[in-house]
């Protein structure tokens, strides 16, 4: 009943996307829950809440990278798990699922290991100083001990999504972050662990929302299901999951990468303060990108399913709908941030330096933020259909060939400083999104016939 219920070559497309978009896009509000919760109560800790905020910025690039390597093998072997279920290859389609829980687990001690033993030097070499590497210190090596909670809750939540429960996937996150709303303060203030608190909070949401995903996977309810005991490992599936799931894990390990390279420029350029405004800015970007993420996640697993079913009228119609909406509301959110750029601020720091240097640089960070979109799309595109070379490629491109270069290179030009980092974003939405469309369009959309 459940097959047939969540066989995505039957009824509305628009109607299949949105059933899946509407629960995944709450779920990555809520799931911005986590990380944005504990900005706002750590920025509101009396006498160094904005140093602690910023200290806090020095973990996201290492934060981001945990990700990365659940992307992986979750965004890797779910477009590979949906195309097998819409060619009716349940048993590969199982297989797929077994292998890519084996690696996240194996690769989540491992990093666990490695964050433990590097710390100190990796966040000196991220822009810590002094004063701020005390607060990194004390949240990271709190979070580094949830690691492989993180690693299964974010890489398998990939496969419920994938088999169709999209409400079930927005559960995951919905039962840690509550968790997590109501330990932040607690621990923060209550038992006055300051960032320890906050990570602490993390950690726990995580392993609440593990055990929701291995409860429910295991259950007679999946479509798919796998115990938590159950580890098998195949080559060449390991290989065929990397290969695709290498997009995802570019794009999340990219991220890291400018965000360790804007980090370094910003302290050189101007200071702690400014890594607490990019901390800031990247809170807001997390925010205003939810909606295009929802609807370009879930209208990947719709789209691998008819890609395997070759039903490919309904490929490109999904393509369609997704591009235009997320389009559309990439241009309305570019708006509200022009007219109201200090109400984001605020919700995150109430410093008066910190809203001084936010407003404009926000303005500049955003600016054709519509463009974003085109690369969400194409990007999504690439990678419901395992088109690994595609998708890696354009991963790359845009942060690795473009933001990157220019972030290192604007700052020293015509006296531009921190304003040259801010508007390394904006060129690269313009250049990278217009590409990664085009050649989706071009080479991929054109061909369905």
């Amino acid at each position: 009943m459940a097959d047939r219920k969540n066989d995505f070559t039957k009824g509305s497309v628009v109607g299949n996307i949105m059933s899946m978009a509407l629960p995944m896009t709450l779920a990555q509000m809520i799931n911005l829950l986590y990380n944005i919760v504990d900005r706002i109560y750590i920025a509101r800790i009396p006498v160094d809440g904005t140093v602690a905020l910023t200290g806090l910025g020095l973990t996201f690039p290492i934060i981001t990278l945990i990700s990365a390597f659940s992307n992986l093998f979750g965004m890797g072997g779910a477009p590979l798990c949906s195309i097998a279920r819409g060619a009716k290859n349940e048993e590969r389609a199982k297989n797929i699922m077994k292998c890519s829980y084996t690696l996240l687990v194996v690769t989540g001690i491992i990093l666990t290991v490695i964050g433990f033993l590097f710390m100190k030097p990796i966040l000196y070499l991220f822009g810590a100083s002094d004063v701020t590497f005390p607060y990194a210190r004390d949240y990271l090596q709190i979070y580094l001990i949830g690691t492989v909670f993180v690693m299964i809750s974010l890489g398998m939540n990939q496969f419920i999504n994938a088999q169709g429960f999209g409400k079930v996937g927005m559960c995951t996150v919905l039962c840690g972050a509550v968790t997590n709303i109501i330990l932040d303060p607690i621990l923060i203030f209550g038992f006055c662990m300051g960032v320890q608190g906050a990570g602490l909070a993390t950690v726990i949401s995580q392993g609440l929302s593990m055990i929701w995903v291995l409860l429910f996977l295991k259950s007679n309810r999946a479509i798919l299901r796998l115990s938590p005991k159950e580890f098998y490992f195949n080559r060449v599936l390991a290989k065929q999951i990397s290969t695709v799931g290498v997009s995802g894990f570019t794009l999340a390990a990219t991220n890291s990468a400018v965000q360790i390279v804007c980090n370094m420029k910003l302290q050189q350029y101007g200071g702690d303060l400014y890594i607490g405004v990019m901390t800031v800015l990247n809170s807001v970007r997390d925010i205003l990108t939810m909606p295009v993420q929802g609807i370009s996640n879930g209208a990947q697993p719709v789209l691998g399913y008819n890609y395997g079913a070759r039903v490919y009228d309904r490929v490109k119609k999904s393509i369609r709908f997704m591009s235009m909406a997320c389009c559309i509301y990439t241009t309305l959110a570019w708006l509200v941030v022009v007219v109201a750029p200090e109400f984001f601020i605020r919700i995150f720091n109430g410093n008066e330096a910190l809203i001084r240097a936010g407003i404009p640089a926000l303005h500049m960070y955003f600016f054709g933020f519509v463009f974003m979109s085109l690369q969400f799309s194409g990007q999504a595109t690439f990678v419901a259909l395992g088109k690994a070379k595609q998708a890696t490629f354009f991963s790359i491109f845009r942060k690795i060939i473009i933001v990157v270069p220019l972030t290192m290179i604007l700052p020293g030009m015509f006296g531009l400083g921190v304003k040259g980092v801010f508007l390394a974003e904006p060129i690269s939405n313009l250049v990278g999104g217009l590409a990664s469309f085009l050649t989706m369009y071009i080479t991929v959309y054109r061909k369905l016939e």
